[in-house]
Parts: C-alpha cells; sequence; structure tokens
C-alpha cells in the first residue's frame, strides 16, 4: 500500500467516524445480533413454540431498528448543532477578535513544531480570507472540520439497516422451521459468526489485536445468550 493510499484510508476512516456512521454501523448490527438473540433464545428456553418464538423476534427486530435509528439521529444531530453553535461563535470572532485569533493560530502553528516567525506569516496569511481563517482556526486550534460536522441521516439509515441485518442472523433457525433446543443451538452458532466477525472488523479499523476483538465479542455474545436462556427457561418452569 503506497503513502497516499495509507492517507486517503486515513482520512476516509476519520471522515466516517466524524459524521456518526462508523459508530451507527458497529452499535446497530452488535444490538441487532445480541439483542434478537436474548429474544428468541429467552422465548424458546421458556417453551413457546415457534410461531411465537419467530413473532418476538420479529416484533424485536422492528422495535429495536427504530429505537436504534431514532436514537442515533437524535444524538449526532444535537452533536452537528452544537458544532454549529461553535462555528457560528467563531464567524463573530472573525470580524470581531480578529486580532485575537489570529496571535492563537500562530501559537497553535508553533505548538506543531513551526518556528514563531514562520508562525506569524502563516497566519496572517489565513487571516487575509474570512473563509481561510474560519477553516483552518476551526480545524487546527478548535478541533472542528466545517465539512464534517455529521449526518443524522446516514447515522439513523445505517443503525436501522445494520441492527436489520444483524437481527436476521438469529432469526434465520425459526425461519426455515428449526424448533426447540435445536433452534436455540443454531441461533447461538449463526450469532456467534456475526460477533466474531463484528468484533474482528472493529478491531481492524481501530488498530486493535484482530483475535482480542473477535473473541471479546463473541463472549458477550455467549454470556448474552447463557443469561437469558437461564431466565427464560426459569420462567417457562415456573408457569408450567
Amino acid at each position: 500500500m503506497n503513502k497516499e493510499t495509507i492517507t486517503a484510508s486515513l482520512e476516509r476512516r476519520a471522515m466516517q467516524v466524524q459524521r456518526g456512521g462508523a459508530r451507527a454501523a458497529v452499535l446497530g448490527v452488535n444490538d441487532g445480533l445480541v439483542s434478537t438473540l436474548c429474544i428468541v433464545v429467552g422465548v424458546a428456553a421458556a417453551g413457546s413454540d415457534s410461531a411465537h418464538v419467530l413473532l418476538a423476534g420479529f416484533a424485536g427486530l422492528l422495535a429495536g431498528a427504530i429505537s436504534m435509528a431514532a436514537g442515533e439521529w437524535i444524538s449526532v444531530k444535537a452533536q452537528v448543532e452544537l458544532f454549529e453553535g461553535v462555528l457560528s461563535d467563531l464567524h463573530d470572532a472573525v470580524k470581531n477578535d480578529r486580532p485575537l485569533l489570529v496571535k492563537n493560530l500562530a501559537l497553535s502553528f508553533e505548538k506543531n513544531g513551526i518556528d514563531e516567525k514562520t508562525a506569524k506569516h502563516a497566519a496572517e496569511d489565513v487571516a487575509m480570507s474570512d473563509s481561510k481563517l474560519m477553516a483552518m482556526y476551526s480545524s487546527q486550534v478548535i478541533g472542528i472540520n466545517e465539512g464534517e460536522l455529521g449526518s443524522p441521516w446516514v447515522a439513523a439509515v445505517s443503525s436501522f439497516a445494520l441492527f436489520t441485518a444483524g437481527a436476521i442472523a438469529p432469526l434465520v433457525p425459526w425461519v426455515i422451521g428449526l424448533g426447540g433446543i435445536q433452534g436455540i443451538i443454531v441461533a447461538i452458532l449463526l450469532t456467534s459468526v456475526g460477533a466474531l466477525f463484528v468484533g474482528g472488523y472493529t478491531a481492524r479499523s481501530s488498530g486493535k489485536n484482530i483475535t482480542y476483538g473477535a473473541i471479546r465479542q463473541l463472549l458477550i455474545v455467549l454470556f448474552a445468550a447463557l443469561v437469558t436462556y437461564g431466565v427464560g427457561h426459569l420462567f417457562g418452569v415456573a408457569t408450567a
């Protein structure tokens, strides 16, 4: 992989994180896997027939996907509005406190290794344009990229779609006619495969150990399945 490709990859990953799509995608597919598995395993362990397990699973899928999408939309929308408020104040400062901004920008350049004289000239050159001063100050000093504030709709759609995709795996056994302990085992196996992929992908994207990330996610799924199976079984015995 050449340097240009590496740089482009880093920029793309950073943009996805700030816009909210990456977080929504990971949370969506992971929650879809785990929450739906818990529903079908718990209901099946309680002794419900396949039709009721499937109905509960699809109800959980729909409710979870809508809830995730709405939550991500609100979260990212609030984040964007907060960023916009900061940029609005910065816009006023560009008009009223330009010398102070130029001074702070020069100091920021110096902190990044540029000598004092060069930093001062660079900041003054940038300040010749309001738009350039806004863009440079917001990214260099404040840490906000004006073009990457985040998209509530990207976060919502990603979350809804990937929650649904994740939720399908534990539902497959009951869709194809399996039931009882056999359906539970197959659901756990399919969800485990999905968990390994999600954990490995997340770890790889963040530069962490892929094996550790995959196993950690697998253990979460197995623990959730064990707990919900136990609760469902006890509930089924109590109501029998």
